[in-house]
């Protein structure tokens, strides 16, 4: 996909004015941060096996090239072909020629952010293919020429009525006074379409949420079962994910299901958990007669010796942006990018570089509640941090967002003088806005203000108010 994260602010402004847009983010409390919140509540061990689920991940990243011999030793022992893709383009090419040999015209697809990062499908597509996707919410953003906005509902930034007029628009074989006023109607609609795709696809291509050394297998989870139709029935499957995805046994990754599904969606477990194990054996009712497997670098071993290697621990939950009010703001689009939120803020300018994706560490408030939902415990503001310090270290940034900082830096070192200034400004801005109590617009701060009053502060610095707590003066 195009890469717009350069455009991050302008993105931003555009996301702010769409009221679509925005009635559709404001589900996002009620939704998935609710269903995950009920979800913690019923596993009083949540807590403990986030830990669990931190230690296997390091503990496979600190031995990533012997699991990964491991894996395909089991994998090929099993009937798998495992092909090894330093770059996007190489795992492009690779996909594509698995097609070629196949003579494929149909190619169905499930869930796959690593596709979305390589950009298969227009790349299939450029050599005369057919691409499906079959995942609703990704078919309903195929449809729409749109990327997905999210990591686990591509389509959450949609409406009913906009997925109405979309079916409507691509659909026009079917009766155009059909009712779709109901999501069971819509969902009945999409089966119905997608059943042909199915039954007729040369090659299916899923992603992985877990690769298992111990077994050679992969891993899909799903709520549709379009993952397992997509795998299943074409001739050859073809499995795209990436290096990180590895973790020693089945023990481990059945920790790590038990926090991913209640972290994504808030449920004990998917509808569909999937494990695959090399091709079709004589024995088999079903399955496809070849089975590949993509494996993607595409700049993650450069990330082990780094201080971004936590990154790599991520399972592709989304609660940091369930959680995420910069996030519930804007939604996915404006990141510009195929992995968006405070995970996106991380990892894209590691994949993309810094230069291009600048703007997306700086997207945060370091509210810290991205880190407090992540079943990894990756530190993401922590993260964050320290691209913005190697972007300053670099010389990049506005100059006045520069000048601003080595202002601030200035003071911080000088404490006297910061609470002098700091003294100073809280009771000019406190004297300007006692009138309304909230400021509707004030200068360098109209960000803020377009959408929002700033609260005028009341009189008093916080280290003021601290010093008069420990000397017992009454507030």
């Amino acid at each position: 996909m195009d890469v717009t994260a350069h455009a991050f602010k302008s993105n931003v402004k555009a996301a702010l004015k769409d009221m679509q847009l925005q009635r559709a983010l404001s589900g996002l409390p009620t939704g998935l941060v609710a269903q995950r919140t009920a979800a913690k509540a019923k596993l009083p061990e949540f807590e403990a096996l986030r830990d669990v689920g931190r230690d296997i991940k390091n503990h496979t990243l600190a031995h990533l090239d012997l699991y990964l011999e491991a894996w395909e030793t089991k994998a090929t022992a099993a009937g798998a072909k495992v092909h090894w893709a330093p770059t996007a383009a190489d795992a492009r090419e690779i996909v594509a020629g698995i097609c070629r040999d196949a003579n494929a015209r149909l190619v169905t697809k499930g869930k796959s952010m690593v596709s979305e990062e390589i950009a298969l499908n227009a790349h299939l597509e450029a050599q005369g293919l057919e691409v499906v996707e079959t995942d609703l919410g990704e078919y309903l953003v195929q449809i729409r020429h749109e990327t997905p906005s999210h990591i686990i509902a591509p389509a959450i930034h949609l409406t009913e009525a906009q997925i109405e007029a979309d079916f409507r628009r691509q659909h026009t074989h079917l009766p155009k006074d059909r009712p779709l006023d109901e999501p069971v109607k819509i969902v009945s609609e999409a089966r119905e379409i997608l059943r042909e795709k199915f039954i007729k696809a040369d090659v299916g291509i899923t992603g992985a949420n877990f690769l298992i050394a111990e077994t050679g297998s992969s891993i899909i989870v799903t709520n549709e079962g379009n993952g397992d139709l997509t795998q299943s029935l074409a001739k050859v499957h073809v499995v795209v994910t990436s290096i990180d995805k590895v973790v020693p046994t089945l023990e481990d990754v059945t920790t790590l299901l038990r926090l991913l599904a209640r972290s994504a969606t808030g449920q004990e477990f998917s509808v569909y958990t999937t494990f695959s194990t090399g091709p079709r054996r004589a024995e088999d009712a079903d399955g496809p007669e070849e089975y590949h497997v993509v494996l993607l670098d595409n700049g993650r071993s450069a990330l082990l010796d780094t201080p971004f290697r936590e990154v790599l621990r991520c399972i592709r939950c989304g609660a940091c942006m369930n959680h995420c009010p910069v996030y519930g703001a804007v939604g996915g689009h404006a990141y510009g990018w195929v992995y968006p939120g405070p995970i996106g803020a991380v990892i894209n300018p590691a994949l993309i570089g810094l230069e291009e994706a600048s703007h997306l560490p700086n997207a945060s408030t370091f509210c810290g509640r991205c880190e407090s939902v992540c079943p990894m415990k990756i530190p993401l503001p922590g993260l964050m941090r320290e691209w913005r310090q190697q972007e300053f270290a670099a010389g990049g940034g506005t100059r006045m967002a520069r000048s601003a900082l080595k202002a601030w830096s200035y003071l911080a070192r000088r404490p006297r003088l910061y609470h002098l200034a700091s003294r100073l400004g809280i009771a000019a801005l406190s004297a300007l806005g006692r009138t309304r109590g909230a400021f509707r617009s004030l200068p360098l701060a109209g960000g803020w203000t377009r959408h929002r009053d700033l609260a005028a502060p009341q009189g008093r610095t916080f280290q003021q108010l601290w010093a008069e707590h420990k000397r017992g003066v009454p507030r």
